[in-house]
């Protein structure tokens, strides 16, 4: 039997963690040995208040928070930390992906025969044209830089085996956490699943770094930065 760990870092989500634990629920539901864990990654609005109501209609639920915002990164690190289960696994709270996509994923685990070797991701259809452009552009720029085939870094879930965390060094705290698990799937030659996830709006608030060409831009600068250290770090150690 599989047991899987799914961590959702929430920022400033109190509006959507009801519809998205009702979501959770359906993943219990098929699957009951599974540990939610929901991080309040330092939550300025009334996320706090909002996680102790609803952990009365869903006490499934694992909560850790971090009290000063560090990161994307850094409240999906505090899950790992928490996390027991064999296969680890983390999504967004704001339900432009479903969680329950998960379920998708663990089936590729059970299904194998090796899945201490498996690096399972989604890969996102149904979104904005210029979201897409801006992403295969990365994507381009990330398998020519790193010299390693990598395609729609930021999609979600993301899932892999409890033993990878060994091959981890200094991950970072930012968005840029994705980039670094892909490639390092990639570099210790984890076998890379993908399977299409639908991407749609978000159902309440506004993207905390999504929010127009300015903000692309800083991203876009973030991952390039961090991508020369990430080739460093790795060159150094090889």
């Amino acid at each position: 039997m599989t047991t899987l760990s799914l961590i959702i870092p929430c920022y400033n989500e109190s509006k959507n963690l009801p519809l998205l634990l009702d979501r959770c629920a359906e993943i219990v539901k098929h699957k009951k040995d599974v540990e939610i864990i929901i991080v309040d990654n330092g939550s300025t609005d009334d996320t706090p208040v909002v996680l102790d109501d609803l952990a009365l209609k869903y006490p499934f639920i694992i909560r850790t928070r971090v009290d000063n915002n560090q990161g994307y990164g850094n409240g999906i690190l505090a899950g790992l930390d928490v996390a027991k289960n064999d296969i680890l696994a983390w999504t967004h709270a704001d339900m432009q992906a479903d969680p329950s996509d998960i379920l998708i994923g663990v089936k590729k685990f059970e299904c194998s025969s090796t899945p201490e070797e498996l690096f399972v991701k989604g890969k996102r259809y149904g979104r904005p044209i210029m979201d897409v452009v801006f992403t295969v552009g990365m994507s381009i720029f990330e398998t020519l830089f790193m010299k390693k085939l990598m395609w729609d870094i930021n999609a979600q879930p993301t899932m892999f085996h409890r033993g990878f965390l060994k091959d981890w060094r200094n991950p970072p705290s930012d968005f840029s956490l994705d980039l670094y698990a892909y490639y390092m799937a990639k570099f210790t030659s984890k076998k890379v699943v993908r399977f299409s996830v639908k991407f749609g709006n978000r159902v309440h608030g506004a993207s905390h770094w999504n929010i127009g060409l300015l903000s692309k831009y800083r991203f876009i600068r973030r991952t390039l930065e961090y991508s020369l250290i990430l080739k460093k770090e790795i060159k150094k150690n090889a």
